[in-house]
């Protein structure tokens, strides 16, 4: 049923969005609001380096992103295609990009 669905989203993105504060605080900023009831399942991300630079290697990685330009990347886990081992390995790839 959607009540199932609907609480995996709401962790799937909790867990993006903790991650990203986590991993990448001084490399990426959300500026989508925290309250989930605002957001829904989505996160937008601006980074500290050229959008992109940033699609272009995350591309080379096999990494498909959705971008607002001139300078926002949406992040949208959907609880039926995504784990949570899923968004972990977004994170780390993102990491390798912002960090290198």
């Amino acid at each position: 049923g959607m009540e199932p669905l609907r609480v995996k989203s709401l962790l799937l993105t909790g867990y993006l969005e903790y991650l990203v504060r986590q991993e990448l605080e001084s490399h990426a900023q959300i500026f989508t609001p925290s309250d989930p009831a605002q957001r829904g399942c989505q996160l937008s991300l601006t980074f500290n380096i050229d959008l992109d630079d940033v699609l272009h290697r995350l591309g080379d990685m096999g990494v498909m992103c959705d971008v607002r330009r001139p300078s926002c990347m949406r992040v949208a886990p959907t609880p039926l295609y995504n784990s949570f081992s899923d968004i972990y390995e977004f994170v780390q790839a993102l990491k390798s990009v912002l960090v290198a």
